[in-house]
């Protein structure tokens, strides 16, 4: 059972988080009218700290912080592909994040969905667009509860049991209220909290973890014996070869993937400025540290003959933590990584209600909703985003909501043509972009089915596969339908919408004569 000590230093810190939660209020704007502006996107005036903490918050989950290290508990070095992915994503998103809140703000968009429309003068292709991101944000957000529960269960609750059910409502029950009330400016503030408390609390937890060990060596020493011994197969410290395809793909498969998600662009839209989003891209690999950190508690947890239960990897740090630290200290560590989970997932709820309202509800339902209605619609879709996400752990096992995740990032990633490339050029047909879409997602989903819900999927022929990516592998056939149906569509003199964006000065600015209009 979870420690005295630990449970009140634990409870501090949720109940500090609730009152942060409350404090959004300060930063709400007087005199102004309501707005999906306002209300989700902040008014676009988060400065380069306060974006800084959202973004990093929002990137990095309380399932990260507790799968990676999961996942080098059970499969050793495979789940350090989350370390470069990190990376690769950081330049990716220099590159694209600052020129898309350009053009966002230029245009008036809120949502990703939104500069689709505009671009491509394609409904089909925006509505695609949202509901894709909604459909890969809510197993995400379902994750969050996961990573939540995963803390619960190494303070010695059963998971199953009605005091962690209610645990887990009562914690989202102030983020729920916090965010309908005032939007994306309450995580905004949790993410401040977020920080300081998870790069303290994995300072500490790594200091006294490695202290005990002996030092890392000593730690890296302690786990590959141990790895040995258990014939834990692929579970090993140094990447096999036939692994080395699957990691590089993951890697830059999954990179171009986050980047993609509703949560992560609204929480870069809220952005003061392209300069702002530059310089927090460059500082982002701060968080990546961090990452890698409780990537090697991981490591110390098979180091220190950590049990866990049959399929509770996620558990280890935990457990970890609760071993070898002193109760209060204990009590701030599992809070911290419990906060983690609150901020992506208020993020991922207002995201997915702003993508409802402004792409399916707006454009299909309710064409003259002013912007207060907007608002209130949003407002309700975000609660009823964070109730599913509570039903959905409740009513389903866990492995259900990975395996959706899973799923989640494969399909998310297909809008990565329409949306980056469509940044820079509009050449590929708007029907193409969705015949390469349907094709991606078709495909995708199949391999990860067909492979057990495995990521990875053998390519290639017998005797000479590779383990790669399906996500990855999947983008490419996107790719390649949208690069060959475009000019057969041309020809065709198949019409397609006349492109309204008005780009930021530049090469990508100068259309060619006839790519904007319609034919």
């Amino acid at each position: 059972m979870i420690r005295g000590g630990t449970l009140v230093a634990y409870l501090a810190v949720i109940a500090a988080t609730s009152l942060l939660a409350v404090a959004a209020r300060r930063f709400r704007p007087t005199g102004r009218l309501p707005s999906l502006d306002g209300w989700a996107l902040a008014d676009r005036g988060l400065g380069t700290g306060w974006s800084w903490l959202l973004i990093g918050g929002t990137f990095f989950t309380a399932y990260s912080f507790t799968a990676v290290p999961g996942l080098a508990y059970g499969n050793g070095a495979t789940a350090f592909f989350a370390v470069p992915y990190t990376i690769i994503a950081c330049p990716l998103a220099f590159v694209l994040l600052p020129r898309l809140w350009e053009v966002c703000a230029r245009n008036g968009y809120v949502t990703v969905a939104d500069f689709v429309r505009g671009r491509y003068g394609s409904p089909p292709l925006a509505l695609v667009v949202a509901l894709t991101g909604i459909l890969a944000t809510m197993p995400y957000l379902a994750l969050q509860l996961l990573g939540i529960r995963a803390v619960l269960a190494a303070g010695g609750v059963d998971p199953d049991a009605i005091a962690a059910h209610l645990a887990m409502v009562a914690l989202f029950a102030g983020l729920a209220i916090a965010t309908f009330r005032y939007g994306l400016r309450a995580p905004t503030v949790i993410a401040a909290f977020k920080g300081v408390a998870v790069f303290t609390a994995v300072i500490a937890a790594v200091w006294v973890v490695l202290d005990d060990l002996g030092g890392p060596g000593a730690a890296f020493e302690q786990a590959a014996r141990r790895m040995d011994l258990g014939g834990a197969g692929d579970a090993a410290l140094l990447l096999a070869p036939h692994q080395q395809a699957a990691f590089a793909s993951l890697a830059l498969g999954s990179a171009f993937a986050v980047l993609m998600y509703p949560h992560m662009l609204t929480a870069a839209l809220a952005a003061r400025s392209p300069g702002t989003l530059r310089r927090v891209t460059v500082a982002l690999p701060a968080w990546t540290a961090v990452l890698a950190l409780f990537g090697l508690l991981g490591i110390a947890a098979v180091a220190e003959r950590i049990r866990t239960t049959a399929g509770g990897a996620e558990t280890a740090v935990p457990l970890l933590v609760d071993r070898l630290m002193s109760p209060p200290v204990a009590g701030l560590v599992l809070g911290a990584i419990t906060v983690g989970a609150l901020v992506p997932a208020a993020v991922m709820s207002v995201a997915a209600a702003t993508s409802f309202v402004r792409n399916v509800y707006v454009e299909y339902v309710h064409p003259t909703a002013t912007p207060k209605r907007q608002v209130r619609i949003a407002r309700v879709i975000s609660l009823i985003a964070k109730l599913g996400a509570v039903a959905f752990v409740f009513g389903l096992r866990d492995q259900a909501a990975v395996n959706l995740q899973l799923l989640g990032g494969v399909w998310i990633i297909q809008i990565f043509p329409a949306v980056a490339i469509g940044l820079y050029t509009n050449w590929l047909h708007p029907r193409a972009l969705l015949a390469g879409w349907a094709v991606g997602m078709a495909v995708g989903t199949l391999m990860v089915v067909r492979e057990g819900f495995s990521p990875v999927m053998p390519l290639g022929p017998t005797g000479h596969t590779l383990e790669v990516y399906a996500g990855l592998a999947a983008l490419l056939l996107n790719l390649a339908v949208a690069v060959a149906a475009t000019p057969v569509l041309r020809r065709s003199g198949v019409a397609r919408g006349v492109d309204t964006t008005a780009l930021p000065p530049g090469p990508a600015s100068r259309r060619r004569p006839g790519t904007g209009a319609s034919t």
